[in-house]
């Protein structure tokens, strides 16, 4: 019982086994994995870091250098301000000195002799001798303007209520000098004042000396310095009172900013220092830095908004972003080539595991093929539902552990096997030994293929496969590849095999070529439906023909063949040949349709007319063209001759193609006239074939070959474009014609080579008739008639050639409007006999005046032809009996005159 259960499907539970080997390597495999892309994430977050902090270190040095960049600056203009206020202060200085040394002894002795014009002479001469200081003026003790460097006499001003003033006048008596921006009352701008106290020698307050310095002055030298569009330098008087910028801003100029972030950080601590702060006066974030005067009380600000100054370092930090983008991109992707490549091999181990899975488990249950595997002792260890299935045998009788020999005498009582079971059993383990296998029909006609596979460590595995419906399959692929699909006859493949096989054996036979004629309008006219079915019918009745031993197959298309063994005598063949032909001329009724149809047989006899295959082939197929040619329904033997003229067909197919590249064809011109005016009206244009060796070869010879072969397109061309240059030279009455082939049609390239020979030879389109037999519409009505009219509407006319001889139609003349109607030559050589076709000339011209044809008489050779024609109405002539055709040279010699008559060329 424990070996039974241990056996029973198996004993193995595939699932479990596979998900615990993959428990035990998803730990081992995904470590490395796991590590891997934290250490990529450190590191690229490592370079991260590094970057903001390598930006940040950046930002702070960049913001420094632009503090140190604006301190200096200051230091500069302080400095440079400090020096030239001093040496403005000369001019005040000797003022101050001139009012000492007057010679006065009250306050307004004083001030008499400051406003006097000596005074005023004297003040402008030493302050023109001086740089540029402005104007000095003097103000008496009461405030009022007494005299002026550059004004005289002095206007009506006072500022006795100016801060400035007051300070000087009742100010402490050390305070000499007072800075104060001021809306000046003499130039009415901003300016600012640097006023001095005028003291006698007794130190009475005597008056003010004052100068005042626009913000022009200041800014003028800021400029100079070209901080950048983003800069500012400001000038404030130590209460924060604003008295220069630039870039200049009017508004600003005399207003208080001691509440700035310099003035108030910076300034109440030091003399000088920088910060980074927010504009008063812009809103933006700057770098500002400020200093003091040392003599003066004013103080100068730089400032650079944060932008510009960090301009560079933006430049900077894009690079540096790039490379650490470009580095945490270089981590990603070698971490990720390393992930995919580790999980690759996860996914491959995973995969090989699942499949060890997926074996396991289609060897116990879920092969399309039985299994039985049998240990070392020859004992049942696994066996699979599909086993039982294919031999209808309950899963219950066949257990684990039984022998082959009990499982074959299960299958016997079963009805699944009739034969020797110890033989069967012996040969099993021989071919499990050799890794064999074996084919057996069973008792119900299935087909089972046994395949035996040794395993190691003794025992074997086998294999069981229902191939019932792959061998049908096979044999229906062979079948179809040597029969015919729509007939089931014998291929052509078939058919070459068996005439080869018999030939080998130099077996007397003959080989029958038939062709269904006329096949090709079924199919055009009725469909390929009842094509098909009219093949089927006609396969059956040659089938019915035969005798034993014969085969008939279709070799394609309409064409079929037989083979007759035994063949002595041609004769022989005589019944066969008259039986298939009376069978095939019974009427069919297909789908509908009664038809009637024929064929043409052609007969070659092995070993007289062919002992290889090829040759007796080649021998039939001449024989058929013969009997088509001879006006098909009939059947010809091969003879020799038969040969030799496909061989003379052939050569002169060569030669026709030797002749086009040598050019050895020439164009004959006949001319036809009108019969009533005897006057030439054109010319035909006719090839012809002057060989080197035969001389001048008719049309009739070349023509249909040319036709066959598709060389008419090039000759029919060549033809076109000679005779277009030839009729340019004729005078403009006359016209020429020239004959298209059915052939010419079918390239869809005949209107662009009518246009190209006219356009070539400068011929007008309408001197130039094309001529076609009714042939071309019978072919295709459709696409010819589309042709025709691209003609027509070049210019070209159109004329309808041998009317009345092959399978003419009244219905040609109204799907089309031809210009004119060429009777056959046939209709005009008995139309003065009694019984001949006068009539039908007369009913061809009544016809062709109905519908305003032109009408033109072939072969016309004797004088009372042409007196039948006049009084029958035709228009025009063409003959002997006017001339034959004509070489170029001769034919211009005959257009030349206006008019000739019959009488006189003939």
């Amino acid at each position: 019982m424990g070996n039974h259960a241990l056996y029973q499907d198996g004993g193995l539970d595939a699932p479990e086994i596979a998900a615990a080997i993959e428990q035990a390597i998803k730990p081992r495999q995904r470590s490395p994995i796991y590590w891997l892309i934290v250490s990529g994430a450190v590191l690229v977050a490592a370079i991260v870091l590094g970057t903001v902090l390598a930006i940040n270190n950046f930002r702070e040095r960049t913001l420094l250098s632009s503090e140190r960049e604006l301190e200096n600056t200051l230091l500069l203009l302080t400095r440079h301000f400090d020096q030239q206020l001093r040496d403005w202060q000369v001019a005040q200085d000797d003022a101050v000195a001139s009012v000492r040394a007057l010679e006065a002894k009250t306050v307004k002795d004083y001030v008499r002799l400051i406003s006097s014009d000596d005074f005023h002479r004297r003040l402008s001469n030493k302050v023109r001798a001086l740089p540029y200081v402005g104007a000095v003026n003097f103000f008496d003790p009461d405030g009022k303007l007494v005299n002026s460097s550059e004004i005289w006499p002095v206007p009506d001003i006072n500022v006795s209520d100016r801060s400035h003033f007051k300070a000087l006048k009742y100010g402490a008596a050390s305070l000499q000098l007072v800075v104060n921006p001021v809306h000046s009352r003499v130039t009415g701008t901003w300016t600012t004042v640097f006023a001095r106290k005028l003291v006698s020698a007794k130190g009475e307050f005597v008056g003010m000396v004052s100068r005042g310095i626009e913000p022009s002055r200041f800014e003028a030298f800021f400029a100079s310095l070209a901080l950048g569009s983003d800069a500012a330098i400001s000038m404030f008087h130590a209460d924060g009172t604003m008295i220069a910028r630039y870039p200049h801003v009017d508004s600003m100029i005399g207003r208080n900013f001691s509440n700035g972030p310099l003035f108030q950080g910076v300034l109440r601590h030091a003399n000088y220092g920088s910060r980074l702060m927010v504009s008063p006066v812009t809103g933006q974030k700057q770098v500002g830095s400020v200093r003091k005067l040392e003599d003066f009380p004013i103080v100068i600000i730089a400032t650079k908004t944060v932008d510009a100054a960090l301009k560079d370092w933006y430049e900077q930090i894009r690079m540096l972003v790039l490379i650490a983008f470009s580095a945490s991109m270089a981590v990603v992707l070698i971490v990720w080539f390393i992930v995919r490549r580790l999980m690759s091999q996860h996914q491959a181990a995973r995969q090989r595991l699942m499949l060890e899975k997926q074996r396991l488990d289609t060897a116990v249950n879920n092969l399309k093929q039985g299994l039985l595997l049998f240990d070392a002792n020859h004992r049942l260890v696994v066996v699979n539902r599909r086993y039982a299935e294919i031999f209808h045998l309950p899963r219950r009788d066949i257990a684990p552990g039984c022998s082959l020999r009990d499982i074959m005498e299960l299958l016997r009582r079963r009805g699944m096997f009739k034969g020797d079971i110890e033989s069967y059993c012996l040969n099993a383990l021989n071919l499990a030994s050799d890794s064999g296998s074996l084919t057996t029909e069973i008792p119900d006609g299935r087909i089972i293929h046994t395949n035996f596979q040794a395993i190691s460590g003794g025992g074997w595995v086998s294999t069981f496969e229902d191939i019932t419906e792959r061998q049908r399959t096979e044999e229906r692929i062979a079948h179809m590849a040597r029969y015919d699909a729509l007939t089931d006859l014998p291929n052509r493949t078939m058919f070459r095999d068996h005439l080869e096989t018999m030939l080998r054996q130099s077996e007397p036979l003959a080989v029958l070529s038939i062709d269904v004629d006329e096949f090709k309008q079924v199919n055009d006219t009725l469909g390929h439906f009842v094509g098909d079915e009219l093949l089927v019918a006609i396969a059956g009745r040659v089938s019915d023909c035969m005798e034993p031993g014969d085969l008939v197959a279709r070799l394609g298309g309409d064409e079929f063949a037989i083979v007759r063994h035994g063949v002595r005598e041609r004769a022989d063949l005589i019944p066969l040949i008259e039986r298939v032909h009376a069978a095939i001329r019974l009427p069919y009724s297909c789908v509908g349709h009664r038809l009637n149809v024929d064929a043409s047989i052609g007969v070659a006899v092995s070993p007289c007319d062919g002992s290889e295959l090829e040759g007796l082939l080649r021998n039939a197929d001449l024989a058929l063209y013969a009997a088509k040619g001879s006006g098909r329904r009939t059947y010809r033997f091969f003879e020799p001759e038969m040969q030799v003229r496909a061989q003379k067909r052939h050569d002169l197919e060569m030669e026709i193609r030797s002749a086009l590249a040598r050019q050895e064809f020439e164009v004959y011109y006949q001319p036809f006239v009108d019969i009533k005016t005897k006057t030439v009206l054109g010319a035909e244009a006719l090839v012809r074939w002057r060989h080197p060796e035969r001389g001048l070869i008719s049309p009739a010879d070349f023509i249909p070959i040319a036709e066959e072969t598709g060389l008419i397109d090039q000759l029919g061309s060549w033809v076109l474009k000679t005779a277009c240059h030839a009729a340019a030279n004729w005078p403009e009455r006359v016209r020429l014609a020239v004959n298209v082939s059915p052939v010419q049609f079918k390239g869809h390239t005949l209107a662009l080579n009518v246009a190209a020979a006219l356009g070539s030879s400068g011929l007008p389109a309408n001197r130039l008739e094309l001529e076609i037999t009714e042939a071309v519409l019978i072919r295709d009505d459709e696409e010819a008639l589309a042709i025709l009219h691209e003609l027509r509407g070049l210019g070209v006319r159109i004329a309808l050639d041998d009317f009345g001889t092959g399978y003419s139609s009244l219905r040609y003349l109204q799907l089309f409007p031809f210009d004119k109607i060429k009777i056959d030559r046939c209709f005009i050589s008995n139309i003065n006999e009694p019984h001949g076709a006068s009539h039908i000339v007369k009913a061809v011209v009544d016809i062709a005046a109905a519908r305003n044809m032109t009408t033109t008489a072939e072969g016309v050779e004797t004088a009372a032809q042409l007196d039948a024609l006049r009084r029958l109405g035709c228009d025009q002539m063409q003959g002997y009996l006017f001339s034959p055709p004509q070489t170029e040279e001769a034919l211009a010699h005959i257009v030349a005159s206006a008019e000739h008559s019959i009488i006189k060329l003939h």
